[in-house]
């Protein structure tokens, strides 16, 4: 057995799927979907097809055709901690396999939403997140970005809800009989109080941008060709709606940057506080945390972070997880290219600022585990949720960034869309990039060291910080800080959140619990609505021991799953020598809150307190 990806059982001497076609019967009550799942090979096949699965029971793998039973097998349980179970079927000169099986209410992709739990309080609630390996835990599928499929599906939800897909909508109407197809029995797929919403997805995708939420929705309509949805909350929507009114104009720079925009609709599905990520680029519908909605507009830079990856991620995609910065440090750089227009070169140079002490403090965190300081990384036996950081999103935007300085802008722009003409619906490997680059802008491994970039540990010494008047004025006041002067109110007039974020990452890692109650008496910083600010200031106060924000400290780990909040508020509270009386507060927030948060989320803030005792 050849492995074509360290996290999946999927063998490089088999055909990879082309298509799935999925029949989902959702049962909100047990928290579990149904399914019948057809797989269409590239060729038909003889002998054992191995595919990747987690927490699913099977019932039955079946040839389509004349629904006989093929035989299978499990591998032994326990399951793989990171892989999960391979499912291995046996076919003889077969193009296709269907096979049923139920997801449990544990899914690793999934969050299921009571009631209590959603905006509305009326109804439940239920999402995806694939990424990075997840989407095995709904379907059995060769869950690897190398194998990059269409897919058609038909979702059988409760009547009174509806359902969304990174795939376009074909109809919603009433169930029909005999289109089960074995996910379950004709009577409860035809019942009076159910719907059947229909999606097809036309162009090749890898497993990791299958989505769909599945709630009380709503939407508005923000441009030609995007709509804002989110739970049928009337404020939600239209703090939404005014927060991204702009995206149009953010779809058009990025189509004169990077070339067409490919996928016809980006539509917008803002989610409940426990998404666990700051945005999801499901091709046609991105997910995004309600946290990005602050009133001033600044959100519009995760969605062009998401609307980026609609060239680099979704168009053109790493082979696997040991190459994740093709995905995402590709997709930094387009992002602050599109940002430099839409909002200038001022705010662009704040978000390298911001990335850049982001990239200097996960290059500390793993000073033990240097391998994920790397840009091509080895990653087999490690679950890449536990390595998740900003290394290949800023090392790898710090590496474009780089090349660009050396040939110019306009050379480097047009290399980038001659890569992604060349590329689009691949999934490659960082040295397929590198021989592009090599044979497209000769000589430039004389200029820049390519081996150093993308194998060598740490921050290469010809990286950079941003260079701009108002970075360099809020990092200098931070530096003052240290001497016990707080920003003058003149000083700050002008400042948002990204302005406040940026001058608390560079303030010390230790201070005076007295300079702490002191910047927060004159600007109120703990309880700022913007979360990126309220975290950084409460990090410092952990870290400071002032007890009297813990309250504010369980009241954000309670309203919020996002993981970029989770992380350094669990950490900061854990780490260390001395904390036993933060240890025990952590973990009783962590038990109360953790019913809220997604199980990506939850394995993440367990593996902090693994760590740190």
């Amino acid at each position: 057995m050849a492995p074509v990806d360290p996290h999946s059982f999927t063998d490089s001497d088999h055909p990879l799927t082309t298509h799935v076609s999925l029949i989902l019967y959702f049962d909100f009550p047990s928290s579990t979907i149904s399914a019948a799942t057809l797989l269409t090979l590239a060729a038909p096949y003889s002998g054992e097809l191995t595919l990747d699965t987690r927490s699913l029971s099977i019932s039955a793998v079946l040839d389509p055709l004349s629904l006989s039973p093929l035989p299978y097998s499990l591998s032994p349980s326990p399951p793989d901690p990171v892989l999960g179970q391979s499912l291995t079927v046996s076919v003889s000169d077969k193009a296709q396999v269907l096979i049923l099986s139920k997801t449990s209410p544990a899914s690793s992709a999934l969050q299921w939403l009571s009631p209590p739990q959603t905006f509305n309080k009326t109804h439940p609630f239920v999402y995806t997140q694939c990424q990075s390996i997840h989407a095995r835990s709904i379907f059995p599928c060769q869950d690897t970005p190398a194998a990059r499929t269409k897919y058609s599906a038909k979702l059988n939800v409760p009547r009174q809800l509806s359902a969304v897909m990174s795939a376009k909508h074909v109809e919603r109407r009433p169930p029909a009989p005999a289109e089960a197809g074995g996910a379950c029995e004709d009577s409860i797929w035809c019942a009076d109080d159910r719907i059947v919403e229909e999606f097809v997805m036309e162009q090749p995708i890898p497993p990791y941008l299958f989505a769909f939420a599945v709630g009380e929705l709503g939407f508005r309509e923000v441009g030609p060709r995007t709509r804002v949805y989110s739970e049928a909350t009337p404020a939600v929507l239209d703090a939404a709606a005014q927060e991204f009114a702009g995206t149009e104009e953010i779809i058009r720079v990025g189509e004169k940057l990077f070339g067409a925009y490919e996928w016809e609709r980006f539509d917008l599905l803002v989610l409940p506080p426990s998404f666990p990520y700051g945005g999801m680029e499901n091709p046609r519908m991105v997910f995004l945390t309600p946290t990005v909605i602050k009133g001033d507009a600044t959100g519009a830079q995760v969605v062009a972070h998401e609307l980026a990856h609609s060239w680099t991620g979704n168009l053109i995609t790493n082979k696997n997880n040991d190459h994740f910065w093709l995905n995402e440090g590709f997709t930094t750089y387009a992002e602050r290219r599109i940002v430099e227009v839409v909002q200038g070169e001022e705010r662009a140079a704040m978000n390298i600022g911001i990335g850049w002490r982001g990239l200097v403090e996960d290059t500390e965190r793993f000073k033990d585990k240097l391998e994920f300081t790397k840009l091509k990384t080895n990653q087999a036996g490690v679950d890449p949720d536990d390595v998740y950081s900003s290394v290949p999103y800023e090392k790898g935007f710090q590496f474009l960034w780089r090349i660009e300085r050396q040939v110019g802008r306009p050379a480097f722009d047009e290399f980038l869309k001659k890569y992604i003409e060349t590329f689009k619906f691949q999934s490659i490997d960082t040295d397929t990039f590198l021989d592009f680059l090599k044979a497209n802008i000769p000589g430039i491994g004389d200029e820049v060291d390519l081996k150093l970039w993308t194998e060598g540990t740490g921050i290469p010494p010809d990286a950079m910080e941003p260079v701009s008047d108002l970075y360099s004025k809020i990092v200098s006041l931070a530096e003052e800080f240290k001497l016990g002067r707080m920003p003058r109110e003149d000083e700050v007039a002008d400042w948002h959140g990204q302005e406040w974020e940026l001058y608390l990452e560079n303030l010390p890692k230790s201070v005076e619990a007295s300079q702490v109650r002191a910047l927060d008496a004159r600007y109120r910083l703990s309880e700022s609505k913007n979360y990126e600010v309220r975290v950084g200031f409460l990090k410092l106060g952990i870290s400071a021991g002032c007890r009297e924000y813990y309250n504010e400290v369980e009241k954000t780990l309670k309203e919020v799953g996002r993981m970029l909040y989770l992380r350094p508020l669990y950490t900061a509270l854990v780490q260390g020598d001395g904390k036993e009386e933060d240890k025990v507060f952590a973990r009783r927030v962590f038990s109360e809150a953790c019913d809220c948060y997604h199980p990506i989320a939850k394995g993440v803030v367990e593996a902090i307190f693994a760590k740190f005792g």
